[in-house]
């Protein structure tokens, strides 16, 4: 049994590729049996993620320089049961398609788009998305206790 988590942002190049990097490195400790990945809800830049939210990520040890855009697809509905949403808007917008608020999670209250903004706005989002991740960490384990692997006792 796995638990699927999809987050989401307008354009895929910024806050839902580096929201997933920071989950990455701190669902390790969770314990838990989760499949992740990123989507957008509005557009695709033709320039693929941002180059800003590259260097800040790698300025704390996290790599987003190979990730790829990609909008959000049918499929992805299909099989996520955890939507990480960086806005109200975006969770409208799923709701709109079907989603049932149940699902959706809007990280941190809600994170601004950083998209064509200054190294200091990329490092204030990345700050912003790394304290929420914890947060969603917490909540993942309370709510979803099921997904917990299995220790295995050796004798």
């Amino acid at each position: 049994m796995v638990l699927h988590i999809l987050f989401i942002c307008t354009g895929n190049t910024c806050r839902s590729p580096m929201a997933k990097a920071v989950f990455q490195k701190k669902s390790e400790k969770l314990g838990m049996n989760i499949a992740f990945s990123s989507a957008a809800l509005g557009f695709l830049s033709n320039s693929g993620v941002s180059q800003n939210a590259v260097k800040v990520c790698n300025e704390v040890g996290l790599d987003i320089s190979e990730h790829r855009p990609r909008f959000l697809r049918e499929h992805d509905i299909d099989v996520t049961d955890v939507y990480v949403v960086m806005t109200a808007a975006h969770a409208q917008t799923l709701m709109t398609v079907g989603v049932c608020r149940e699902k959706i999670y809007i990280l941190g209250g809600g994170i601004p788009d950083p998209y064509g903004s200054d190294m200091v706005t990329y490092r204030k989002c990345l700050k912003s998305i790394e304290e929420a991740i914890d947060d969603f960490c917490v909540m993942l384990i309370e709510k979803y206790p099921q997904y917990k692997r299995e220790q295995v006792n050796e004798q």
